[in-house]
């Protein structure tokens, strides 16, 4: 039997744009590019590697967001991924992460799973707790935070690296895991796999075909919102001390200005 790999994948800003918040305190999205999550690469990357490995295996990209959001499964398709799930829904806007993995479990559920796989966290958010929000909602265990991936005889191992230890993990199948940017470097997309991800299927599902009502998700039906924003100042130009023999000195008392001693 094929072993059905479901990679969570998010469509988030360019880092390196000018981001701010819309009127409504959420994310503007509008007015920036936007991109598969780096950090969701290396997920796509770890399946694929385990995807060689199996006898059988095929791998499904998933994500919740607007129309935009399909450029970052056609990345992970033109990776080498398999098919894509696309879920959107103009209801969905200002969805926090609870809200999210409900919608990302009920899909997950639908598409047939053995084994999903995220990423650490995402890029524009950076909370890391979808997964195992994910776990908790498909009754499936969690293995987090893996530097190194594999799956065998139904079930899968990983390696946990911490500041003075390193865990050996396991689980049996279906479960859900989360890996590091410390995992493996992501592939680039080749020309081949560029035009291959085109004719790759795309299934777009909305909250109907997922029995989610609309004030479940979206700001409604949040737990978590933003109250209020303020724009960070603009940088101003640094303090150059001369060191004519009370360089330190100087030094010393613009730190204590500043209360950083």
């Amino acid at each position: 039997m094929s072993l059905r790999i479901v990679v969570t994948v998010k469509y988030v800003p360019d880092a390196t744009g000018d981001r701010h918040f819309a009127e409504d305190l959420t994310v503007d999205r509008d007015d920036v590019d936007g991109l598969l999550s780096e950090l969701d690469e290396y997920a796509v990357e770890q399946a694929l590697q385990i995807a060689d490995e199996a006898d059988d295996a095929e791998i499904t990209v998933l994500t919740v967001g607007p129309e935009d959001a399909k450029d970052a499964l056609r990345k992970a398709l033109s990776m080498g991924a398999d098919k894509a799930i696309h879920v959107e829904d103009d209801d969905l806007h200002g969805t926090d992460a609870v809200g999210t993995s409900l919608v990302l479990a009920k899909a997950i559920e639908k598409a047939g799973y053995d084994l999903v796989i995220s990423g650490m966290a995402s890029t524009d958010g950076t909370m890391g707790v979808l997964p195992a929000l994910l776990a908790e909602r498909l009754g499936v265990p969690q293995v987090t935070l893996l530097s190194e991936v594999s799956v065998a005889d139904g079930v899968v191992k990983g390696r946990r690296d911490g500041d003075s230890a390193s865990e050996q993990l396991e689980a049996s199948l279906p479960a859900v895991v989360s890996v590091t940017d410390q995992s493996g470097e992501a592939r680039y997309p080749s020309f081949k796999g560029i035009m291959a991800a085109k004719k790759k299927p795309v299934q777009s599902w909305d909250l109907e075909d997922l029995e989610i009502e609309a004030d479940e998700v979206g700001l409604e039906g949040s737990w978590t919102k933003v109250d209020s924003a303020t724009e960070r100042p603009a940088r101003t130009a640094g303090t150059i001390v001369k060191d004519e023999g009370e360089g330190g000195k100087q030094l010393a008392e613009f730190l204590v200005g500043q209360k950083f001693i």
